[in-house]
C-alpha cells in the first residue's frame, strides 16, 4: 500500500489518507458579514467528493478587525456557526474529516477603521501603519480565539488549526522582524512566544480534538528560521500541539525562490529534531513527489493549495499515477474504473 493513502490517526480521529487541502483564503463572503455563501456549500464539498481526508477551511477572522480582507469567513460572532455547520455536514457525507483555520490579520488586514499588531509598524508602504496592541487588546483576542474555538466544536469540525504564519498577528508576535515590545510579549524568544503559548492553553481548555499550528519557519530575512522554529515547535508539543503545518514567508516583504517542493526541508527538519508531527506544504502537485515525502519521513502528512484548485479530484488522479484503487462514489466510480 502506498503511504499517501495509508490512514492517518491524530488524537481522536482517523484520516483515511494523508491527503490535505491546505486552507486558501476565498474572499468569496460578498455581503461582507463572514457568512457562508452557497459559493461556499460548492467548492468545500466538492474536494470531499474527490477524496481529499482532511479539508481545513479557509483563514476565518476570530475579530472582524482581524479579517485579511473585507470577503473572508469570520467565526467572531454565534452567527456564523449555522453556515460552517452547514458545510462541514456537506464535507462529512463523502467521508471526508474537516478543518478550520482560525486567524488574525494583524497588520495585515485590509478592512475599514482601525487594525492592531505588536508594535506600530506598517508591512509595507501600502498598507496601513497599525496600532500597537494594549495587553487588554491581547487578552480580548485570546479570548476571540477561545470563543472561535467553542463556536468551531459546535459547528462540528473535527480540526482546528490556528494560523500562525504568513505574516498574520500570530507570526508578527514570534518574529523580531515585527515585534519590537518591551514588555512581557516581547524581545526573548519566550517572550515573543507568549502570545501564541496563551492562545493554544485558551483553546485546549475547550477543545479537545486534534490542534494544529501552521508556522513560516523562515523569514528569508534576519530574523527566524527553522532552528529557532523547532525550540518552539518543542514547546507546542509540550502544550498539546499535533502537528505543525509547515509553510514559510510573509513576515516581511522578502524575494522567494519557489520551486516544487521548496518548504518540504523545513517540514523534515521540525518533524525529526522537534519530535513532532508535520505537514509538508507548498508546490506539491504529483502523487510520486508527495509519496517521497512520506516514504522518507519528511511529513506526516501532505498539504495541497493551488492543485486541489485546479484538480478538485486530484486523489483519483494521485492513486491511478500509484497504481492504488481506492473507494469512489458510486456516481464517479465508472470515471475511475473503466478505460
Amino acid at each position: 500500500m502506498k503511504k499517501l493513502f495509508t490512514p492517518y490517526t491524530i488524537r481522536n480521529i482517523t484520516l483515511k489518507n494523508r491527503i490535505v487541502m491546505s486552507p486558501m483564503c476565498m474572499y468569496s463572503s460578498d455581503k461582507q458579514d463572514g457568512k457562508v455563501e452557497d459559493w461556499h456549500k460548492v467548492h468545500y464539498p466538492t474536494r470531499a467528493v474527490g477524496q481529499v481526508g482532511l479539508i481545513i477551511v479557509e483563514a476565518t477572522a476570530v475579530q472582524p478587525e482581524g479579517r485579511i480582507s473585507n470577503e473572508d469567513l469570520g467565526i467572531w460572532s454565534d452567527d456564523h456557526i449555522e453556515g460552517l455547520a452547514e458545510i462541514v455536514s456537506l464535507m462529512k457525507q463523502h467521508g471526508a474529516k474537516t478543518g478550520i483555520q482560525l486567524a488574525h490579520a494583524g497588520r495585515k488586514a485590509t478592512v475599514e477603521g482601525k487594525i492592531y499588531a505588536p508594535s506600530e509598524i506598517a508591512f509595507s508602504e501600502e498598507y496601513k501603519t497599525p496600532s500597537a496592541m494594549t495587553t487588554g487588546n491581547i487578552q480580548a483576542t485570546i479570548e476571540a480565539f477561545k470563543q472561535a474555538a467553542i463556536r468551531s466544536k459546535k459547528a462540528g469540525f473535527d480540526v482546528i488549526e490556528i494560523h500562525g504564519a504568513h505574516g498574520y498577528l500570530i507570526n508578527e508576535f514570534l518574529s523580531p522582524l515585527c515585534n519590537h515590545r518591551t514588555d512581557e510579549y516581547g524581545g526573548s524568544a519566550e517572550n515573543r512566544y507568549r502570545m501564541l503559548r496563551q492562545v493554544i492553553d485558551a483553546i485546549r481548555s475547550v477543545w479537545e480534538g486534534p490542534l494544529f499550528v501552521r508556522i513560516s519557519a523562515e523569514d528569508y530575512a534576519d530574523g527566524m528560521n527553522t532552528s529557532q522554529y523547532v525550540e518552539m515547535a518543542r514547546w507546542m508539543k509540550e502544550q498539546g500541539v499535533d502537528l505543525v503545518d509547515v509553510s514559510s514567508g510573509g513576515v516581511v516583504p522578502a524575494k522567494i525562490h519557489a520551486f516544487p517542493g521548496y518548504q518540504v526541508p523545513y517540514a523534515d527538519t521540525i518533524r525529526n529534531e522537534a519530535n513532532i508531527p508535520t505537514g509538508a506544504v507548498g508546490l506539491i502537485t504529483s502523487a510520486l513527489q508527495a509519496e517521497e515525502i512520506l516514504q522518507n519521513g519528511r511529513a506526516d502528512v501532505v498539504l495541497l493549495a493551488r492543485e486541489l484548485l485546479r484538480n478538485p479530484y486530484w486523489p483519483y488522479t494521485a492513486a491511478k499515477e500509484l497504481g492504488v484503487e481506492i473507494d469512489s462514489s458510486i456516481p464517479y466510480k465508472r470515471g475511475w474504473t473503466y478505460r
